[in-house]
């Protein structure tokens, strides 16, 4: 017998009341589109809804046997209805969105969302415009530019723009009541308008590029930049060619980190949904102008048991309730009545809105880099969530431990062909992850074969375990495991096995965890010593949570791995990357102002610099940030 079936036994004699309401709101019903609502015996609402026909939809409520349990609870709930009818389906999905946000029904999907998004804002109306972080109504004067993921992410891009085109940033009081240069002058983040330091007409084309670079030319501004330098240089003015190398470090700062973009797009949203455990997760990514904004997650309530479609739906229109939508939004599921939405969300724009699920090609690349993020932000929420415990509880059912276990340490290796090679080492208890205790190892054995992943992971678990034995051979200082689990399969646990038979250490359990067929996630294998290997429910919560320990440990061991990589790599300089020669060097240096810049340039970056095809950009890229 199905859930909702023991739902609706369990409910039928309570939901003649809900029942009996809505039959007499259908009596008098409309047939054209509105909004209802579901109120309960206190007037709350319940539920808010829309529909293209108010009779026919509502009209299915009645229908017990049809409804998911958590309308049959809904309906059983009601005491009351109130409907509002609308001149257009549109009007009533908006009309709807704006009702949820605002009353939070506990029967609809919600998002939680109480942040507003800073925005930077080049004022105007004034002879000596500011350049500041905003949020809020835009009431002032000037162009906004955003939004921007976080507090963060503005804050860093403010930083290097003012480095970029010394643009004051401080309150017209503060400027109008200088008498000398502030601290920003002397650290170059500002040209001093405030005393004369620099005339209007310079200051006014300053403000320009500031304008343009953030409109999307920056590759423009860039190469005004790199001539205006060399000319300096080769005017012997080594001080204004010093300044100008100082602005281009700093606007190859702020594109830094632009490997994550959308060619030929210049304003989108990327909105991806991963659900698991019963939860749900949405990643948004910000691009606008050509550039990345960065990227929030979200957490939407009341998604247990729905529909992918139904939640991105949601999402989708309460999200964009109170904030202007790009012209392009890029979805990893299609939500439901896709059309209907996208021509709402024109509405409230003002211009053509288009929602599409792209399904191959640098965009559909976008939205799985998005899916990622959404799968890694669930996954440390509900490694760190209130349910941690019920969780270990469960872990501790799975391996047969005495007791759920406080702490889990969870092992992995990288390397490139043996080089470089970094095990790595993450923890975690009933808080959630605990990085303080994660560490690294450098892989030492000499007579290691490359790629000696058995023998790399020998050496981690042997000194790991040494060092135990010796600094807390009474196991009173919480540096000793109750479950070790690998990412490997029965090979790297014999290892495991192994190492603590030498060791004498036979009081922690030892676990592995290895791709199942066709390396699916949910479909991994447990591998115990002397147990045949056992898979869980793919929809368990506790697999969820072991795959979440797994790829942290994976995430950090790549880390370690990189970090280690580029240290000899920093070291490196434009003469060691094959095909750069003195013409093509000189160019690099003058389009990003440094050779550490060119090491952190993104490849769409490194390809607009004159000289420099997409074979030979992909050589540099690949030189300064090939990693396993």
């Amino acid at each position: 017998m199905s859930d909702d079936h023991h739902t609706l036994e369990r409910i039928r004699p309570s939901a003649a009341t809900g029942v009996a309401v809505i039959d007499e709101q259908l009596r008098t019903m409309p047939s054209g589109p509105g909004v209802y609502r579901m109120l309960d015996r206190r007037g709350d609402a319940l539920y808010v809804g829309k529909a293209k026909n108010l009779k026919k939809r509502v009209g299915s409520y009645v229908r017990l046997d049809r409804l998911p349990g958590r309308l049959q609870r809904m309906v059983a709930d009601t005491a009351s209805m109130e409907v509002i009818v609308t001149h257009t389906e549109v009007e009533a999905l908006l009309l709807e969105s704006n009702l949820i946000k605002r009353l939070a029904p506990r029967y609809n999907i919600l998002l939680r969302d109480d942040k507003s998004f800073p925005y930077i804002l080049i004022t105007g109306g004034d002879d000596w415009p500011q350049i500041v972080k905003h949020r809020g109504a835009r009431s002032r004067k000037g162009r906004y530019f955003g939004p921007f993921a976080s507090a963060a992410a503005v804050n860093q891009t403010l930083s290097h723009l003012q480095r970029a085109f010394l643009l004051r940033s401080c309150s017209d009081a503060v400027f109008s009541g200088r008498t000398r240069p502030c601290l920003l002058y002397q650290i170059k983040r500002c040209s001093a308008p405030c005393v004369g330091r620099i005339t209007r007409e310079d200051y006014g084309t300053l403000v320009d590029e500031a304008r343009s670079f953030l409109s999307g030319g920056s590759q423009r501004i860039q190469r005004e930049l790199a001539v205006r330098m060399e000319a300096a240089s080769q005017a012997m003015d080594f001080e204004s060619a010093a300044v100008y190398r100082d602005r281009l470090r700093a606007l190859a700062r702020v594109q830094a980190h632009q490997d994550i973009n959308l060619p030929r797009v210049e304003e989108a949203d990327v909105v991806a949904l991963h659900q698991a455990g019963g939860q749900a997760c949405i990643q948004v990514f910000f691009f606008r102008s050509g550039c990345n904004y960065g990227n929030r997650a979200y957490f939407p309530a009341h998604t247990q048991n729905e529909e992918p479609g139904e939640i991105v739906a949601a999402f989708l229109g309460q999200f964009y309730e109170d904030k202007q939508p790009p012209r392009l939004v890029l979805v990893s599921e299609q939500p439901a009545e896709a059309e209907l939405l996208a021509e709402a969300l024109a509405v409230r724009a003002g211009y053509r809105v288009t929602i599409a699920r792209p399904l191959r090609g640098d965009r559909r690349k976008i939205v799985d880099l998005a899916l990622n993020n959404a799968r890694e932000a669930l996954g440390r929420r509900m490694a760190e969530s209130a349910s941690q415990r019920r969780l270990l509880e469960e872990v501790q059912t799975v391996f047969g431990l005495e007791a759920p276990p406080d702490r889990i340490e969870v092992y992995d290796n990288s390397h490139i062909s043996g080089s470089d090679a970094v095990g790595a080492m993450v923890v975690a208890g009933p808080e959630g992850l605990a990085k303080a205790s994660y560490r690294k190892f450098n892989i030492r054995a000499a007579e290691l074969a490359p790629g000696d992943d058995y023998g790399m992971m020998r050496e981690v678990l042997t000194r790991r375990f040494r060092r135990a034995q010796k600094e807390d051979p009474d196991r009173e200082r919480g540096m000793w495991p109750d479950l070790v689990l690998i990412d490997g399969g029965v090979g790297q646990l014999n290892v495991a096995c192994q190492v603590f038979a030498d060791l004498g250490v036979d009081d922690v359990a030892l676990a592995a965890i290895s791709k199942g067929p066709d390396r699916d996630a949910g479909r991994e294998q447990f591998h115990l010593p002397n147990r045949p290997a056992f898979s869980l429910d793919p929809k368990s919560p506790v697999l969820y949570f072991l795959q979440r320990l797994r790829d942290e440990a994976h995430r950090f061991a790549i880390g370690s791995h990189r970090a280690r990589r580029s240290k000899g790599l920093g070291q490196s300089t434009l003469d060691d990357v094959p095909g750069v020669g003195p013409r093509r060097k000189r160019a690099l240096l003058h389009h990003f102002g440094s050779a550490r810049e060119v090491a952190g340039a993104g490849l769409a970056d490194l390809e607009s610099v004159e000289g420099i095809s997409r074979a030979l950009a992909k050589k540099i890229y690949d030189h300064f940030h090939s990693g396993g």
